[in-house]
């Protein structure tokens, strides 16, 4: 939803206004006089304001002026609204850089028309520059993306970014995998399903591990679906991008090939714990795992579900919880509804 500004002292038409410009779908911010319009632009960096122009404190023009000046509002499209009809007023704001000049009374039609034009417009532009900086970034600096943190940089700096609430799906086993993805925030899950419909959690990923590596060669479909922990997001390029870079630094493509030996062998290790452990081993161990990933201290809570602790552990939700209710007689944790709370590090630690 699209966040539009509108900086009017009259209450009634501004009122008015942001009703139209709600039953329109639009986010609507209102500011009584422009110099708390330059304070909520500011903050709120909306995709589009409409600012009346004789108002008090600082007028329209002033507002335009100091927006102007600032680099996180510059770009926001600025469409004035005003009762002036004057060719001169109407000049003077155009030359000051508004995109567009809407005289009072107006009709409803003409207001939308003239924000979704402007809308529309940044809109194209924004993607023009972006694409442009993209096409320098391949053909003059890809050489310069010579290790892993410059490649995460690279993902912070143009990738797409995407945002999932708790639970919400990144993406499903056997859809086609065009996209791989760093985490920037949050955690998540990539898990498999067996015949019998029970999850089986394949590996959990914290911030600043990538995600969503297939091949590159093939069009191979997701082995496996991504699912959010908690809130997550991430920043994602396509395959073919990463691997045009890949295919130009040699040393970059063995750093990375380093990082997926790891986690295969970190895969390695959690199904070999899934098979020989016990009960209460596996346990204490998902606990530990999910307390470094979550980035826990010991005497942090950890809130996760016992679904998703008992299929990382490989065992029956049953099994799990019975094996909980031990640990916490025991003095080894204490739980409060969802929460885990670690009271014995080393006691986990040592349980075999």
């Amino acid at each position: 939803m699209k966040t539009i500004l509108l900086i009017e002292d009259d209450i009634a038409l501004r009122e008015n206004t942001a009703e139209l410009l709600e039953l329109s779908n639009y986010k609507v911010i209102t500011a009584p006089n422009g110099r708390i319009g330059i304070a909520k632009a500011k903050k709120e960096i909306p995709h589009i304001i409409v600012c009346d122009i004789m108002m008090p404190e600082v007028d329209g023009y002033g507002v335009l002026e100091a927006l102007s000046l600032d680099t996180k509002t510059t770009h926001i499209p600025f469409i004035f609204l005003s009762a002036k009809t004057e060719h001169k007023e109407i000049r003077k704001g155009m030359d000051m850089g508004a995109d567009d000049y809407l005289t009072k009374p107006f009709e409803e039609s003409e207001l939308l028309s003239a924000i979704e034009s402007r809308l529309a417009k940044a809109e194209i532009l924004s993607k023009m520059v972006k694409d442009e900086l993209k096409k320098k970034v391949n053909h003059e600096d890809e050489e310069l993306i010579s290790n892993i943190h410059q490649l995460k940089n690279f993902f912070d700096d143009y990738g797409e970014i995407l945002s999932y609430k708790k639970d919400e799906t990144i993406y499903q086993e056997d859809e086609h995998s065009n996209k791989i993805y760093l985490i920037i925030k949050g955690v998540v899950k990539t898990h498999k399903t067996d015949e019998s419909g029970k999850e089986l959690i394949t590996a959990l990923y914290k911030p600043d591990d990538f995600l969503g590596f297939t091949s590159f060669v093939d069009t191979v479909p997701y082995q496996e679906s991504a699912t959010a922990v908690e809130t997550v997001e991430l920043s994602g390029i396509s395959k073919k991008e990463l691997k045009d870079i890949l295919e130009k630094n040699r040393n970059l493509s063995l750093e990375l090939m380093n990082i997926l030996t790891d986690n295969l062998s970190e895969i390695k290790e959690q199904l070999l714990q899934m098979a020989y452990s016990s009960v209460r081993k596996k346990t204490a161990q998902t606990i530990l795992q999910f307390a470094q990933i979550l980035n826990k201290n010991p005497e942090e809570s950890i809130k996760i579900s016992r679904y998703d602790l008992a299929s990382v552990a490989g065992i029956a939700t049953e099994s799990l919880i019975r094996t909980l209710s031990g640990y916490k007689k025991e003095g080894l944790i204490e739980i409060e509804g969802r929460n885990i709370k670690i009271l014995n590090l080393s006691g986990l630690k040592a349980i075999d």
